[in-house]
C-alpha cells in the first residue's frame, strides 16, 4: 500500500486534491479524513464543546488514527470515523473500509505525529494564501456546517490563524511535494496520478 498525507492549512484544497486523485487513481484509492478522528468529548455540554480548540494539533486522537492506517497497512479492515460537526460528537459507524493500493490522508495536523509521518510514501503539502484560505473556509463552514460569519470571524481570529502560526506553517519543513495553487491544481493532478500509477506498476501482482 503507498500512504500518500496532504497537509495544509484549512481552506487550502486538501479535500480537493484528495478527491481529484481517487477520482484518477479509480477503485485503486481511498481517503481518510483527519477530521473524523476528532477527540469525543461526551462529558462537555454542546456550549462548552464549541469553545474547545478545534484547530490544535492534540484535538486529534492521534493514537486511534495510527492504529486504524497500520491495520489497513497490515491488510485488514477497520470501521469507518465520522463526526458531527453540528454537535461537536464523534458519530463512527460501523461501515467497513477494506484495504485498497493506495491510502490518502488529508488534515490540517497529518504530519503531526512523527509515527505517521515516517509511515508516508508521500507527503504533500497545500502552499495558498492564508486571505484565500479563509475566503473558502468561511464559504465551506456556512454553506456545509451551518455557521454564521460571526462565529467564523471569533474562531479564526483565536485559533485558526495562532494555530497555523504556531503548528501548520511550518509543516512544509517536512513535504517532499509542495503544491501551490490549491486543490484545482489539474496539471499536479496528472503528475501525481502518473507517478502513483507507474509506482504501482513496479509492485507484483499489480495490474
Amino acid at each position: 500500500m503507498l500512504f500518500i498525507g496532504i497537509c495544509g492549512a484549512s481552506g487550502s484544497g486538501k479535500s480537493t486534491l484528495a478527491e481529484s486523485l481517487q477520482a484518477r487513481l479509480g477503485a485503486h484509492c481511498f481517503v481518510l479524513q483527519q477530521d473524523a478522528y476528532y477527540r469525543d468529548h461526551p462529558n462537555l455540554t454542546l456550549e462548552e464543546r464549541k469553545l474547545l480548540n478545534y484547530d490544535e494539533p492534540e484535538i486529534f486522537d492521534h493514537d486511534l488514527l495510527l492504529s486504524d492506517i497500520q491495520t489497513l497497512m497490515n491488510n485488514q479492515p477497520i470501521t469507518r470515523k465520522k463526526y458531527d460537526y453540528a454537535i461537536h460528537r464523534r458519530a463512527d459507524t460501523d461501515d467497513m473500509i477494506w484495504p485498497r493500493d493506495v491510502l490518502i490522508l488529508e488534515g490540517i495536523h497529518c504530519f503531526h505525529d512523527e509515527r505517521l509521518r515516517n509511515m508516508m510514501y508521500l507527503k504533500l503539502y497545500m502552499n495558498v494564501e492564508p486571505d484565500i484560505c479563509l475566503l473558502r473556509r468561511i464559504h465551506r463552514d456556512i454553506k456545509d456546517r451551518g455557521r454564521d460569519i460571526d462565529g467564523i470571524g471569533m474562531q479564526y481570529l483565536t485559533t485558526v490563524k495562532p494555530m497555523y502560526d504556531r503548528y501548520i506553517r511550518n509543516y512544509v519543513a517536512y513535504a517532499d511535494v509542495i503544491v501551490a495553487g490549491g486543490g484545482r491544481n489539474a496539471r499536479i493532478v496528472d503528475i501525481l496520478a502518473g507517478y502513483v500509477q507507474d509506482e504501482l506498476s513496479k509492485k507484483p501482482g499489480h495490474v
